[in-house]
Formats: C-alpha cells, sequence, structure tokens
C-alpha cells in the first residue's frame, strides 16, 4: 500500500454532521474523503430537517447554554463560508399557550442572544395569526438544508461508497465495501445518524426521530420565519416550508396513514393564511438524538475491552476509558442538527488535529459508566 492513497481522515455519513465535518477538517489542511452510501448529501433525517438556526430559550440550563454557543457560532459559519444557502429572515418564537407566555418574562435573564419583544399587533402587521407577546431574534435564520450539505460536500472530496465493514492492521483503516473495495485511511469519524452498526456503540443510545417537511409553493408576502409547535419559514423564493415533525414511530407510514404533513397543515392554518399554500415536495428522514439531548462528539471507547478487562465496572468500578484507536464520533444533534454541527465539528478537528480535549457536555464518555451499571445489572 503506497502512503499516498491513505487518507488522513475519512468521514462517514454525508448529513449535515458529516459534511460540517469533512469542511473543519479540511480547513486544518487535512486530506479528508467524505464518503456515504448515497450518491447525493442529506438523504436522511438532515435532508427532512426545517434547518432553523435559532437560540433555544429557557431557564439557563446546560443544554441551553450549549445550543446558543453552538448557534452564534453558526450563524456566523454559515454568512462567512456559504451565504447563499442561508436566509436570516429573522425567526419569532411564540407562546404555546398562555401558560408558555407568563413563562417568556421569565426567560428574558437567561436570553443573551440579540432579540426583541413583537407584541399582538407587529405579529398581525406581519401576517401572524396569534395573540401573544413574542420573541424576534433578527439575526436567526433558515437553512436550504439540501442546497446547504450539498455546497458543502462539493468543497470537500466526496466519493459514494457503502462501507459494510471496517479493519485495522495497526497504521491505518481499512474502510471495506461491500464488493470488497477498500478505503484506506490514519481515522475514521462515523457521522451515520441513527445506524451505528459498525462498532459497538450502545452506550452512546442514538435513536431516531422521524422528521417530515413539506416546501410549498405560494405568493404569500410572508418576510419573517416562525416558530410555535411547528415551524414556517418566510417565503423565499416563492417557497414556504413547513417543518418539522418528530415521530418516534418506527413505523412512521402507518401513523400518519400515508398523509405525513397533515399536522403541519394544520397547525399552519392556526398561524398564517395558509390557503394559497401548494405541496410542491415532501422530505421525511430520521435524525439522530442522544439519551440526553446532548451532542456526540469525540473518540469511541472500545466497549468490549472494557467490559473483558475491567468486569467490574457494570457495578460502578470507576476506571479510565480504553478507546478505539483513531475512531471518533460525530453525532446525535437531534433535531438542532444545522445548529450544532459547525460547532461540533470545529471541536472534532481541534482534538483530532490540536490534541485539544472535547468539552465534556458532548463527550460520550458521559454515558459510558451509566450504562454499564444499567444494561449488566
Amino acid at each position: 500500500m503506497d502512503k499516498k492513497d491513505i487518507y488522513d481522515d475519512v468521514v462517514v455519513g454525508a448529513g449535515i454532521a458529516g459534511c460540517c465535518g469533512a469542511f473543519s477538517l479540511k480547513q486544518k489542511g487535512r486530506r479528508v474523503l467524505l464518503v456515504d452510501r448515497s450518491g447525493v448529501p442529506a438523504s436522511g433525517g438532515s435532508g427532512a430537517a426545517g434547518a432553523f438556526v435559532s437560540p433555544k430559550i429557557g431557564k439557563g440550563s446546560t443544554l441551553q447554554e450549549l445550543t446558543n454557543e453552538a448557534y452564534e457560532y453558526a450563524k456566523d459559519f454559515y454568512t462567512q463560508n456559504f451565504p447563499r444557502h442561508f436566509y436570516q429572515t429573522g425567526i419569532i418564537r411564540i407562546p404555546k399557550d398562555e401558560d408558555d407566555a407568563k413563562k417568556f418574562g421569565v426567560y428574558e435573564e437567561f436570553n443573551h442572544s440579540k432579540y426583541r419583544w413583537v407584541d399582538r399587533d407587529e405579529l398581525h402587521s406581519k401576517g401572524i395569526t396569534q395573540e401573544f407577546d413574542s420573541f424576534l431574534f433578527e439575526e436567526a435564520g433558515v437553512c436550504d438544508a439540501p442546497a446547504m450539505c450539498r455546497e458543502i460536500f462539493e468543497s470537500v472530496e466526496f466519493r459514494q461508497f457503502g462501507v459494510d465493514r471496517v479493519s485495522f492492521d495497526g497504521e491505518c483503516w481499512s474502510i471495506i465495501g461491500s464488493d470488497n473495495s477498500k478505503i484506506y485511511a490514519h481515522n475514521v469519524i462515523l457521522s451515520t445518524g441513527y445506524e451505528n452498526e459498525l462498532f459497538d456503540m450502545r452506550y452512546m443510545g442514538v435513536r431516531g426521530t422521524w422528521g417530515s417537511r413539506g416546501d410549498y409553493y405560494s405568493n404569500l408576502d410572508f418576510k419573517v420565519s416562525i416558530h410555535k409547535k411547528i415551524s414556517i419559514s418566510a417565503n423565499i423564493d416563492g417557497i414556504i416550508k413547513l417543518g418539522a415533525t418528530h415521530n418516534k414511530s418506527k413505523n412512521p407510514c402507518r401513523v400518519c396513514d400515508g398523509y405525513p404533513l397533515k399536522m403541519l397543515e394544520d397547525e399552519a392554518k392556526s398561524m398564517i393564511d395558509s390557503s394559497d399554500l401548494v405541496l410542491k415536495e415532501t422530505f421525511c428522514g430520521m435524525r439522530a438524538g442522544s439519551k440526553d439531548y446532548f451532542p456526540l462528539v469525540g473518540r469511541v471507547i472500545d466497549s468490549e475491552y472494557m467490559l473483558r478487562e475491567y468486569p467490574k465496572i457494570t457495578r460502578g468500578l470507576k476506571v479510565e476509558p480504553v478507546y478505539l484507536n483513531n475512531i471518533y464520533i460525530l453525532n446525535g444533534l437531534g433535531g438542532r442538527g444545522f445548529v450544532f454541527a459547525p460547532l461540533m465539528s470545529k471541536w472534532l478537528s481541534e482534538l483530532i488535529v490540536d490534541a485539544k480535549e472535547i468539552d465534556e457536555r458532548v463527550s460520550p464518555d458521559r454515558l459510558f459508566l451509566k450504562w454499564c451499571r444499567k444494561a449488566f445489572r
């Protein structure tokens, strides 16, 4: 094997996580290859995302703080690198009901992103048939999900490649396809979404949630994006996007009875004049999330080795983790994939290239010992 044939990094999975991961590593001067079994990016959950880039409101939880740190980074990342597919329409966050409206006053203390209040009269002037005072985040916006992923992945080397298995020879990884063709890399980054069959990563608890989005033709003069129970985008080039549902069923088509957008359309009627919306296209896909809703970014623990060598970890023994050689994960971004992906990719590239440790909030290590105790009790 000629060393010139060995990539520094191979990223598996071309959703928004994998695309941003490959881009960030390339920015670090790495020789990177992005692979996906599909020939196009965002063929799964990322393509079905509402792709809103907005802050999280609340009472200052750790997840809120992380999300809003990622939001500030993401909006700068998209405007500086891929502005054609990021539309800073502003996003109005509308209370769900009267009880939720009362909480918005409490949320102000923890709301450090740039915003202003909009009252009932201003909402109505914008074509929004809602009554509660709301937050307007004027710098927030929405991505064209498939187009954004496509432009990012076109900036890196890509190959359509279905990964069947991987093997480490002491120097590098062989990434092996179903036809036994091989790609060689020093590092493998897994951005495979809810599917994780290459290694035992049960401790991370990655789970899938089906989401649906509809793109609709419309002549409605609607200039701002809004979020209540669902997201409704501004009218961008004659298209309004409704999304995204969160269906935990393993058989989503049975649940929606062949009409995945009904809930979205019903909700939209209560928020805007949706009478001229004509469906252009439906997107459905499975997004991946973690047990605690925090992203999964960093090294992958060698679960088999740990359980064999330290059987008492199932009873609470604390030991330093042993990791799989040069295997990393960038996954579990949940429903805010387009918010989290740029910053999480930056952090992962800094771990791989600069040996800068991953933020504990997103390190998968946080889940291992708890899983050992629970799974083998």
